[in-house]
């Protein structure tokens, strides 16, 4: 359901002065929804209580995004998820049918691994019909390291028989060049996602800027607030439009002597409990091994599949 921001004149005492403050401040209803209240007035200038009476008119009618509801009612919005299938049908059964909606898929592991290839691949693949494992709607695809090439969108949509030019219209592009602009990229996709039919959102890599502008200890408690922001605004995002969120993520040194694993993902415990699946993925010969490492009900499984110039494919 779409909203217009206009129609919060209908709130007792909110007249197109205070419409005219959230418009210039770059707030929709649904920004203004998972955006704390003080935040909200720092940046418009409306009182508190003002926004908190605009922020509970808005619960109204979203109804999806109310407080309180029964186990019944939550599991009606949990049947309303959907799934993007990978192309390959082990990592799909890995995921209990693709990557859903409403969540953060989180790829992980070092350099070569294939990580950019899925991006791709699921780029392209979102935007089949629903029969045919996609959502019939576009991509969002965030650049933060330049490995976007439209030249394998290409190969990969001519090996599935599409036409290149209709898949490259559908994914919208964005290189990002510091986390600032990152941050700013995403918080502007809550004004488009409904009107562009986005249904999913890739960021390859997700850490990249924040861990070349925040390097050393000083200055890790002020990065890990902006991922933390960054990350949640993400997370609001799948769960207001229902859509499915993909990053990719970085691997360093584990000097945990006790660990078995050499190498941990980057971003800490901030990306480790906002990602709700997280899927490591590593080089075994000329094959990929992807591994469940965390998610709420998955068990930890493994696939095994390759990488080849048709895109992501079973063994």
């Amino acid at each position: 359901m779409v909203m217009e921001i206009e129609e919060l004149m209908n709130i007792p005492g909110i007249g197109r002065v205070t419409v005219k403050k959230l418009v210039d401040a770059g707030y929709s209803p649904e920004l203004l929804l998972v955006t704390p209240l003080h935040v909200i007035s720092r940046d418009t200038g409306i009182s508190e209580d003002r926004v908190m009476a605009i922020v509970e008119y808005i619960r109204e009618v979203r109804s999806r995004l109310k407080g309180f509801m029964t186990a019944k009612e939550y599991m009606d919005i949990r049947n309303s998820i959907e799934r993007i299938s990978t192309g390959c049908t082990s990592l799909d059964k890995l995921l209990n049918g693709g990557i859903e909606t409403n969540a953060i898929t989180e790829f992980v592991g070092e350099f070569g691994v294939g990580k950019t290839q899925i991006c791709h691949q699921l780029a392209v693949m979102v935007q089949l019909s629903k029969d045919e494992g996609g959502l019939n709607g576009r991509a969002v695809y965030i650049d933060s390291e330049g490995t976007f090439r439209p030249e394998r969108i290409v190969n990969i949509a001519e090996n599935r028989g599409l036409d290149p030019e209709i898949i490259l219209e559908n994914i919208i592009y964005g290189r990002v060049y510091n986390s600032d602009h990152q941050m700013f990229l995403i918080k502007e996709l809550f004004k488009i996602v409904e009107e562009k039919n986005i249904r999913l959102i890739i960021i390859d890599s997700l850490i990249t800027h924040f861990r070349s502008e925040y390097p050393g200890r000083e200055y890790l408690a002020v990065r890990q607030q902006k991922l933390n922001k960054h990350i949640h605004d993400l997370l609001n995002l799948a769960l207001l439009y229902n859509i499915a969120v993909v990053i990719t993520n970085q691997v360093v040194a584990n000097p945990d002597l006790f660990s078995g694993e050499m190498l941990k993902p980057t971003g800490g415990n901030i990306i480790a409990h906002s990602s709700t699946y997280r899927i490591w993925i590593k080089k075994a010969g000329g094959k990929r091994i992807a591994r469940i490492i965390d998610s709420p009900y998955h068990p930890e499984i493994e696939c095994v599949f390759k990488i080849t110039e048709k895109g992501i494919e079973d063994i």
